[in-house]
Protein backbone atom coordinates (compact mmCIF):
# COMPACT_ATOMS: atom_id res chain seq x y z
CA UNK A 1 0.00 0.00 0.00
CA UNK A 2 1.01 3.47 -0.65
CA UNK A 3 1.53 6.21 1.85
CA UNK A 4 -0.90 8.40 0.33
CA UNK A 5 -3.36 5.03 0.42
CA UNK A 6 -2.98 5.24 3.82
CA UNK A 7 -4.04 8.69 4.44
CA UNK A 8 -7.07 8.28 1.87
CA UNK A 9 -8.35 5.38 3.09
CA UNK A 10 -7.77 6.95 7.02
CA UNK A 11 -10.05 9.86 5.75
CA UNK A 12 -12.49 8.19 4.03
CA UNK A 13 -13.52 5.82 7.38
CA UNK A 14 -13.48 8.63 9.43
CA UNK A 15 -15.64 10.41 6.71
CA UNK A 16 -17.50 7.17 6.54
CA UNK A 17 -18.12 6.70 10.10
CA UNK A 18 -18.91 10.53 10.76
CA UNK A 19 -21.73 10.35 7.93
CA UNK A 20 -23.33 7.07 9.76
CA UNK A 21 -23.72 8.69 13.17
CA UNK A 22 -25.10 12.44 11.84
CA UNK A 23 -27.59 10.19 9.62
CA UNK A 24 -28.73 7.74 12.78
CA UNK A 25 -31.58 9.38 14.28
CA UNK A 26 -31.08 7.86 17.70
CA UNK A 27 -27.64 8.76 17.53
CA UNK A 28 -28.34 12.27 16.81
CA UNK A 29 -30.81 12.00 19.67
CA UNK A 30 -28.29 10.86 22.25
CA UNK A 31 -26.53 13.98 21.45
CA UNK A 32 -29.32 16.40 22.10
CA UNK A 33 -29.78 14.50 25.83
CA UNK A 34 -25.87 15.32 26.58
CA UNK A 35 -26.44 18.72 25.73
CA UNK A 36 -29.61 19.16 27.90
CA UNK A 37 -27.64 17.05 30.94
CA UNK A 38 -24.93 19.94 30.16
CA UNK A 39 -26.65 22.34 30.36
CA UNK A 40 -28.75 21.36 33.36
CA UNK A 41 -25.68 20.72 35.23
CA UNK A 42 -24.43 24.38 34.89
CA UNK A 43 -27.55 25.94 35.70
CA UNK A 44 -27.85 23.92 38.99
CA UNK A 45 -24.06 25.26 39.91
CA UNK A 46 -23.09 21.97 39.22
CA UNK A 47 -19.52 20.88 37.67
CA UNK A 48 -18.68 18.11 35.09
CA UNK A 49 -16.20 15.19 35.90
CA UNK A 50 -14.78 13.74 33.60
CA UNK A 51 -12.05 10.82 33.12
CA UNK A 52 -10.73 7.64 30.79
CA UNK A 53 -8.16 5.93 30.01
CA UNK A 54 -4.76 6.54 27.65
CA UNK A 55 -6.39 8.40 24.87
CA UNK A 56 -9.79 8.57 26.63
CA UNK A 57 -7.93 10.43 29.91
CA UNK A 58 -6.50 13.06 27.31
CA UNK A 59 -9.99 13.56 26.06
CA UNK A 60 -11.41 13.96 29.61
CA UNK A 61 -8.56 16.49 29.77
CA UNK A 62 -9.51 18.55 26.72
CA UNK A 63 -13.25 18.61 27.56
CA UNK A 64 -12.29 20.21 31.04
CA UNK A 65 -9.96 22.46 29.97
CA UNK A 66 -12.05 24.03 27.34
CA UNK A 67 -14.85 24.62 30.33
CA UNK A 68 -12.45 26.19 32.50
CA UNK A 69 -10.67 28.13 30.04
CA UNK A 70 -12.77 28.87 26.71
CA UNK A 71 -13.72 27.37 23.15
CA UNK A 72 -13.42 29.66 20.56
CA UNK A 73 -14.41 33.03 23.05
CA UNK A 74 -13.46 34.52 25.75
CA UNK A 75 -16.21 34.00 28.59
CA UNK A 76 -16.55 32.72 32.22
CA UNK A 77 -14.82 29.48 33.29
CA UNK A 78 -17.23 27.06 33.89
CA UNK A 79 -16.56 24.15 36.54
CA UNK A 80 -15.01 20.98 35.08
CA UNK A 81 -12.41 18.52 36.49
CA UNK A 82 -10.65 15.65 34.31
CA UNK A 83 -9.91 13.03 37.37
CA UNK A 84 -6.31 11.38 37.71
CA UNK A 85 -4.10 13.90 38.45
CA UNK A 86 -0.73 12.23 38.84
CA UNK A 87 0.03 12.49 42.88
CA UNK A 88 -3.36 10.91 43.35
CA UNK A 89 -3.38 7.94 40.87
CA UNK A 90 -0.06 6.77 42.30
CA UNK A 91 -1.76 7.23 45.86
CA UNK A 92 -4.68 5.50 44.99
CA UNK A 93 -3.00 2.86 43.08
CA UNK A 94 -0.57 1.95 45.47
CA UNK A 95 -2.67 1.92 48.59
CA UNK A 96 -6.05 0.40 46.73
CA UNK A 97 -5.68 -0.67 43.37
CA UNK A 98 -5.84 1.07 39.94
CA UNK A 99 -9.52 0.22 39.58
CA UNK A 100 -9.97 3.09 42.03
CA UNK A 101 -8.43 5.96 40.51
CA UNK A 102 -11.57 7.66 39.48
CA UNK A 103 -14.04 6.13 42.02
CA UNK A 104 -12.13 7.77 45.22
CA UNK A 105 -11.96 11.20 43.49
CA UNK A 106 -16.01 11.13 42.44
CA UNK A 107 -16.88 10.51 46.26
CA UNK A 108 -14.22 12.86 47.50
CA UNK A 109 -15.59 15.68 45.11
CA UNK A 110 -18.97 14.99 43.62
CA UNK A 111 -22.16 16.40 44.40
CA UNK A 112 -25.76 15.75 42.85
CA UNK A 113 -25.64 18.30 40.80
CA UNK A 114 -22.49 17.69 39.24
CA UNK A 115 -22.39 15.56 35.46
CA UNK A 116 -20.07 12.53 35.53
CA UNK A 117 -18.47 11.61 31.67
CA UNK A 118 -16.63 8.40 31.68
CA UNK A 119 -14.94 7.84 28.55
CA UNK A 120 -13.98 4.23 27.52
CA UNK A 121 -13.98 3.07 24.04
CA UNK A 122 -15.11 -0.24 24.94
CA UNK A 123 -16.55 0.10 28.19
CA UNK A 124 -14.92 -2.35 30.07
CA UNK A 125 -12.44 -0.28 31.63
CA UNK A 126 -13.31 -1.06 35.61
CA UNK A 127 -11.94 1.99 37.05
CA UNK A 128 -14.48 4.32 34.25
CA UNK A 129 -17.32 1.76 35.84
CA UNK A 130 -16.50 1.98 39.21
CA UNK A 131 -16.59 6.07 38.84
CA UNK A 132 -19.91 5.78 37.30
CA UNK A 133 -21.13 3.60 40.17
CA UNK A 134 -19.90 6.26 42.81
CA UNK A 135 -21.35 8.71 40.83
CA UNK A 136 -24.52 7.23 40.33
CA UNK A 137 -24.75 6.69 44.10
CA UNK A 138 -24.37 10.10 44.74
CA UNK A 139 -27.10 11.03 42.51
CA UNK A 140 -24.87 12.52 40.16
CA UNK A 141 -26.09 12.48 35.97
CA UNK A 142 -24.14 9.90 34.28
CA UNK A 143 -23.04 9.88 30.40
CA UNK A 144 -20.90 7.49 29.18
CA UNK A 145 -18.82 8.02 25.59
CA UNK A 146 -17.87 4.35 24.44
CA UNK A 147 -17.67 2.83 21.08
CA UNK A 148 -18.22 -1.22 20.20
CA UNK A 149 -20.64 -2.81 22.41
CA UNK A 150 -20.72 0.02 25.09
CA UNK A 151 -19.82 -2.74 27.32
CA UNK A 152 -20.74 -3.10 30.54
CA UNK A 153 -20.56 1.09 31.33
CA UNK A 154 -23.56 1.39 29.01
CA UNK A 155 -25.86 -0.21 31.48
CA UNK A 156 -24.79 1.40 34.28
CA UNK A 157 -24.91 5.14 33.28
CA UNK A 158 -27.73 7.03 32.50
CA UNK A 159 -27.12 8.35 29.04
CA UNK A 160 -24.69 6.16 26.91
CA UNK A 161 -23.45 7.20 23.70
CA UNK A 162 -21.93 4.41 21.45
CA UNK A 163 -19.83 5.02 18.47
CA UNK A 164 -21.03 2.54 15.87
CA UNK A 165 -17.56 1.25 15.41
CA UNK A 166 -14.48 -1.34 16.28
CA UNK A 167 -11.61 0.91 16.33
CA UNK A 168 -10.55 2.34 18.55
CA UNK A 169 -8.95 5.62 16.76
CA UNK A 170 -12.34 6.16 14.59
CA UNK A 171 -14.30 5.89 18.23
CA UNK A 172 -11.85 8.12 19.61
CA UNK A 173 -11.75 11.17 16.70
CA UNK A 174 -16.02 10.87 17.25
CA UNK A 175 -15.55 11.21 20.95
CA UNK A 176 -13.48 14.51 20.01
CA UNK A 177 -16.22 16.20 17.91
CA UNK A 178 -18.53 15.05 20.87
CA UNK A 179 -16.92 16.92 22.80
CA UNK A 180 -16.07 20.19 20.55
CA UNK A 181 -19.94 20.20 19.69
CA UNK A 182 -21.21 19.53 23.78
CA UNK A 183 -19.02 22.82 24.87
CA UNK A 184 -20.34 24.82 21.74
CA UNK A 185 -23.66 23.70 22.82
CA UNK A 186 -23.46 25.17 26.08
CA UNK A 187 -21.50 27.83 25.31
CA UNK A 188 -24.63 29.00 22.61
CA UNK A 189 -26.93 28.51 25.70
CA UNK A 190 -25.07 30.78 28.42
CA UNK A 191 -23.49 32.51 26.20
CA UNK A 192 -25.46 33.60 23.53
CA UNK A 193 -23.60 37.08 22.58
CA UNK A 194 -20.31 34.92 21.75
CA UNK A 195 -22.27 33.79 18.66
Amino acid sequence: MQLQDVWKSNFEEAKDLLVQCFESEPFVKSLEELTALGIECYKNQGKLMACGNGGSHCDAMHLCEELTGKYRKDRKPLGAIALGDASHVTCVSNDYGYEYVFSRQVEALGKKEDLFVGISTSGYSQNVILAAEKAKALGMKTVALTGKSGGTLKDIVDLAIIVPSQVTDRIQEVHIKIIHTLIQSIERHFFPENY
